[in-house]
């Protein structure tokens, strides 16, 4: 299978530390990995590097078999990357409304917004939240409206930070449930997190960092 991204190498420092030195890191198309690591080891770094919201040295990057640079980071890159992060930022308006916010900011037509937005509420099961304030809604369907704010997108690469941190019982039953569609669907995901249930999901390849350094399992 080849490689929807590739990096010679990446590297991130603060000051004299180095936090982790990756040799010829790639995530093939429509795959899902669990990146695992102790606390502190740069699994959430490594994600906002990917997504562009950190910056660290990188050589020889592609993406889609095209030449690319993480920085600045390029316009087609924020495109087909989406990172949700493990608390999700939601605006006070209505759970439809976040949804269709990335969908407004890029310019679609109104009617496919309206359609999109309906389809991921369906799939994410919160379609009866639609015309809820988020500030009223439950850790489990917060994570649910941010998986669907990231699907409506389609995006190419998935980066999830600890989406079943701080779930239990139904609620993380319930975004388990998610992720195999997303791969499905033709999205690579990459999810950092220390959930047996999610590191065991059929087809899904461990990434490990361990002392800087990234083990492939």
């Amino acid at each position: 299978m080849s490689a929807l991204l590739s990096i010679g190498r990446l590297v991130k420092r603060y000051d004299s530390h180095t936090l982790f030195d990756l040799d010829g890191f790639a995530l093939d198309r429509a795959s899902a990995y669990v990146l695992t690591g102790v606390n502190g080891a740069g699994k959430s770094t490594l994600l906002r590097v990917l997504a562009g919201l950190a910056t660290a040295e990188a050589e020889d990057v592609q993406f889609d078999g095209q030449p690319v640079s993480l920085s600045p980071y390029p316009a087609a890159l924020r495109k087909a990357i989406v990172y949700v992060h493990q608390h999700p930022i939601m605006f006070s308006t209505s759970v439809a409304d976040n949804i269709a916010y990335g969908l407004k900011a890029r310019g679609d037509a109104r009617g496919a917004i309206a359609q999109a937005v309906h389809e991921a509420m369906a799939w994410a099961g919160v379609r009866h939240l639609a015309a809820s304030n988020p500030v009223t809604l439950s850790g489990g369907e917060k994570q649910r409206v941010a998986l669907a704010r990231a699907r409506v997108l389609q995006p190419r690469l998935l980066l999830l930070d600890e989406p079943t941190a701080n779930l239990d019982g139904e609620a993380r039953e319930q975004v388990i449930a998610l992720i195999p569609t997303l791969i499905h669907a033709g999205s690579s995901v990459v999810m950092a997190c220390h959930d047996r249930d999610l590191i065991n999901l059929p087809e899904v390849r461990r990434l490990k960092l361990r002392e800087g350094r990234l083990e492939i399992r």
